[in-house]
């Protein structure tokens, strides 16, 4: 962020935020003039806090990322209890979806160094814990835990856009990527 932006400054800045997220929620491809006015601010204002799109975009992106963080520093990790960190982290994770997952789409955030290392830093506590679970023989040894991460985090992405467009009900979500991430699609009862 911004380490000149006064407290004030920062603050509007943080709204302006917002509301773009809440715009490019709705439509990604939106330009800086229909983010200014859904903010509520001229043009000039908004280039005042960001000179272009792609900027915006980081922007968006490292508070994405900060967001996550801070939700996974807030799921404590009990290793005897190892298996019950992915189910409380989908928990907390799956409310975050309408802020997050257009992100995927944007190439200046996707293609973006500096975002791909913070993200990498993210990962890297989950990578532990898949790890533990693998030598505990909750997940499979002859799977690399990379797999299983970067699945886990493919279908966390796309179960935020199934919720986007509608097709599953936010409040059973969670429950629905559970289920898809231990199980798959294979039917109850089936060996």
């Amino acid at each position: 962020m911004k380490k000149d932006l006064s407290a004030l400054k920062e603050a509007r800045f943080n709204a302006i935020l917002d509301s773009a997220t809440i715009l490019l929620v709705e439509n990604p491809t939106a330009s800086m003039n229909e983010i200014a006015e859904y903010a509520g601010i001229g043009i000039a204002t908004l280039h005042r806090y960001v000179e272009s799109r792609e900027k915006l975009m980081l922007f968006l992106g490292h508070r994405a990322i900060q967001l996550v963080s801070d939700t996974v520093n807030q799921i404590p990790l009990d290793e005897e209890r190892s298996e019950n960190y992915i189910p409380e982290l989908i928990e907390a994770l799956i409310p975050l979806g309408d802020k997050i997952y257009f992100l995927g789409h944007d190439a200046s955030v996707f293609n973006n160094k500096e975002l791909g290392e913070a993200e990498e830093k993210l990962r890297e506590p989950l990578r532990r814990v898949i790890e533990l679970l693998q030598q505990r023989g909750y997940f499979q040894q002859t799977v690399s835990s990379e797999w299983i991460l970067n699945t886990l985090y493919a279908l966390l992405f796309h179960t935020w856009e199934q919720v986007h467009e509608g097709n599953v009900p936010k409040k059973s979500a969670a429950e629905l990527f559970l289920n898809t991430f231990y199980y798959g699609f294979k039917a109850k009862g089936d060996n």
